[in-house]
């Protein structure tokens, strides 16, 4: 094994309570393709801000279509071995939370229970109502805007239904920042995995977490703003990296 992946390997034998943080590009490698990148998600369509939605039915009606069209390429992505190396750090004890960037559940899919994950910027796999906060399934109303044009609204309330994400210009969720700050604050090993930290207010919790006295190890293929203060940055892909230093170290 690398030096590099011994470190790493180190690190997590030696922490009791990691904090694992992800961002983009642990779902890449699964497909998913990056939205602020050349080439990605908001290159190729202008993003749908939050008052817009509220306000006018046209931008409604494009997001939904964005939505079942798939445009944003996370329908039918797989957990890749990444995310099955971080659901074996849970299931180890070894980290006792996911904070997560990604909107795509796929590290509920692989095997993390759902209430360890602290999802910043929602889920893209349900809708909520923006009134009540009742849930709906998207399969349900896909049938609804596809086969009748109706643009979705709560059948309890009637209030507007949105994907539970968060769009730009909407407030981020506060009981999970709430729970991410906590997370953060509370651990002695962060580790940072396919995240370009320049997303704040996400992108400040490494560095709290540092600050605080944890450990802080990033893994992303490209260099981040906070590489010269961790403790180890490596510029790898995070499955192959994962799968050989994950199983390295005693449950």
């Amino acid at each position: 094994m690398p030096a590099a992946h011994e470190r790493l390997a180190v690190l997590l034998s030696q922490s009791r309570r990691a904090v694992i943080f992800t961002g983009a590009g642990i779902s890449t490698e699964s497909g998913i393709p990056d939205f602020r990148s050349p080439g990605g998600v908001w290159s190729r369509m202008k993003p749908i801000y939050f008052d817009e939605f509220i306000a006018k039915e046209e931008q409604r009606r494009e997001a939904w279509r964005r939505v079942f069209a798939n445009s944003s390429g996370w329908v039918g992505a797989k957990p890749n071995e990444g995310h099955h190396a971080v659901a074996r750090l849970v299931a180890a004890g070894k980290a006792v939370s996911v904070i997560t960037q990604n909107v795509d559940n796929l590290h509920q899919e692989s095997g993390v229970p759902p209430e360890q994950v602290i999802e910043l910027h929602g889920n893209a796999s349900y809708a909520t109502c923006l009134a009540c906060g009742l849930r709906h399934e998207l399969e349900a109303l896909k049938q609804s805007f596809l086969g009748r044009d109706m643009i979705p609204l709560c059948r309890e309330c009637g209030g507007l239904v949105k994907t539970a994400t968060v769009s730009f210009g909407q407030a981020m969720p506060s009981e999970a920042m709430r729970r991410a700050e906590a997370e953060t604050l509370a651990c002695d090993l962060f580790l940072v995995l396919g995240s370009s930290l320049v997303v704040f207010p996400a992108a400040g919790f490494p560095r709290r977490a540092k600050e605080n006295g944890a450990k802080l190890a990033i893994v992303n293929r490209e260099p981040t703003p906070l590489d010269g203060h961790a403790d180890l940055a490596l510029h790898e892909e995070i499955g192959p990296l994962l799968s050989a230093v994950v199983p390295a170290f005693p449950a």
